[in-house]
């Protein structure tokens, strides 16, 4: 990974500080038992569980080396200008094709959830709107083809 600064709400630095926490106080220890076990029942070249716990071990180290780089180089979007469209807003949206209304927040892409309509600065939507105010029509450059939707309100 390259170090370069992730914009975050308050509350996906925080979701972020709480797993990592998780994973070092509880992932992470449960994993250094069963190695411990698995160690205890000898031959290490033929012991699935110890070949299992070494895998688990990994991926959780991974996810903490991960989660730490990410907090080190995060950007806390603390103050949210609610006149136009930035990192830690909502923003309602119209489609100019079909008069369908979204609802989205803006977010660092870390924090982005499609299925909680939490979506990624970098994501061509949210690229069309930033810096844009109420009422403005902007048109999305998007890999399936472009539309233009109206920026309906901002919170």
């Amino acid at each position: 990974m390259t170090n370069r600064t992730m914009n975050m709400t308050i509350e996906g630095y925080e979701k972020l500080k709480t797993e990592l926490n998780r994973l070092k106080s509880e992932e992470r220890p449960m994993i250094l038992e069963a190695l411990k076990e698995a160690k205890a029942l000898g031959d290490l070249s033929e012991n699935a569980e110890y070949d299992s716990a070494k895998n688990d071990q990994a991926v959780v180290e991974g996810k903490i080396k991960e989660i730490e780089f990410v907090l080190e180089n995060a950007k806390i979007i603390e103050k949210v200008d609610t006149s136009i469209v930035n990192v830690g807003v909502n923003v309602k949206l119209k489609y100019v094709d079909d008069g369908e209304i979204d609802t989205f927040e803006i977010v660092g892409s870390v924090e982005a959830d499609p299925f909680e309509n939490k979506i990624s600065d970098e994501s061509p939507i949210a690229q069309a709107v930033l810096n844009k105010k109420v009422n403005d029509v902007v048109t999305v450059k998007s890999p399936s083809g472009d539309y233009d939707v109206e920026i309906m309100e901002i919170f």
